[in-house]
């Protein structure tokens, strides 16, 4: 392993090293951290701020925004139009401008949609406490707003020293790539270990492909499904966002021409079968078509493909009444099929 190294301030390696991260299924490769949107103020100016200005737009492109809120939600629908395999990050300022994220990052964690969020933090040493917005807890003092995101984040670190940015950065591609796990990675970043300097690894800086796995079924499964669908009288399958995600439509398109089982959408999966197939029932649940959830109530099989039933999807529970009703669920992460 080569002992050569490179120093940077922990803003500049972040940056760099989010330069590098890709992402590689079917062959295709994109970057996986495509641009970083922000905000600047106290927490994030004199690190974050300074390491994009340096980095420059061929490096990292940045996006500036006018509201935290706002910026997250783009990014998210960026992961969205980008089938999970592309991200953006976002970062802030401490205080109101971190927890302008909330929203932003539990929509991305629901829904299973990469974003990175990089909030200003107070100072690591203390030597400044407090700072201005900066949490004042009078038993915890390690406590500030950004904890806030832990429960909206698929992954949550706080930086504290420079050379825990290594594990923490790797982990946190890990998770952006993994489409069973990924959602909102938060890397809370106190602001003066933002500019501290340090001797990094080359090897931190090296190109790194994420392959994004397609996991094949499992033999016993897939036969209890085949089983459960030959022998059904009125299937229905409801076809979910993963079937976006997962670049699925032909397959589904392909599984319907040859069985003609109707196709139910939800908010998320519409657009998976044309509107003009023959098979397209329209939406399903709440905001769904009469007929639609006519024929889901009386289904005795339900395929649910790249979905979870939440209360719009199964009308409040007043779908999928037939008592001997079965179900087969084709999800990328196991706690979406229950």
């Amino acid at each position: 392993m080569s002992t050569t190294t490179r120093r940077l301030t922990v803003a500049q390696a972040l940056v760099q090293f989010l330069s590098v991260q890709y992402t590689e299924r079917d062959g295709v490769r994109r970057r996986l951290i495509a641009g970083t949107w922000g905000i600047f103020g106290h927490g994030n100016v004199a690190g974050i701020g300074q390491a994009l200005l340096e980095a420059g737009e061929d490096t990292m492109p940045y996006h500036q925004g006018r509201n935290e809120q706002a910026m997250v939600h783009a990014a998210v629908g960026y992961a969205r139009q980008l089938d999970r395999l592309s991200a953006q990050a976002v970062t802030t300022s401490i205080g109101p401008g971190a927890t302008n994220l909330v929203t932003g990052a539990a929509l991305a964690t629901i829904n299973r949609l990469p974003v990175l969020l990089l909030p200003g933090d107070y100072f690591a040493t203390r030597v400044a406490d407090p700072l201005l917005q900066q949490l004042e807890h009078p038993t915890e003092a390690d406590v500030s707003v950004n904890d806030t995101l832990r429960p909206v984040s698929r992954y949550f670190d706080r930086i504290t020293r420079p050379e825990a940015l290594i594990p923490s950065a790797l982990n946190a591609m890990r998770v952006l790539a993994d489409p069973a796990e990924t959602g909102a990675v938060t890397l809370a970043l106190p602001q003066d270990v933002q500019a501290e300097a340090y001797d990094w690894p080359e090897e931190f800086f090296a190109e790194r492909v994420w392959h994004v796995r397609r996991p094949a079924p499992d033999p016993y499964e897939l036969t209890e499904a085949v089983a459960a669908i030959r022998a059904a009288e009125r299937p229905l399958i409801v076809a979910g966002g993963g079937i976006h995600h997962s670049q699925a439509e032909e397959a589904l398109r392909a599984l319907v021409d040859a069985t003609g089982i109707p196709v139910a959408s939800t908010q998320a999966g519409k657009g998976s079968l044309r509107y003009d197939h023959p098979a397209d029932l329209g939406g399903i649940g709440h905001t769904g078509t009469a007929v639609c959830d006519e024929i889901a109530r009386t289904a005795d099989l339900i395929i649910g493909v790249g979905t979870r039933y939440s209360d719009f999807t199964t009308a409040s529970n007043t779908l999928f009444q037939r008592p001997e009703v079965r179900f087969v669920n084709l999800n990328i992460a196991a706690f979406d099929a229950h």
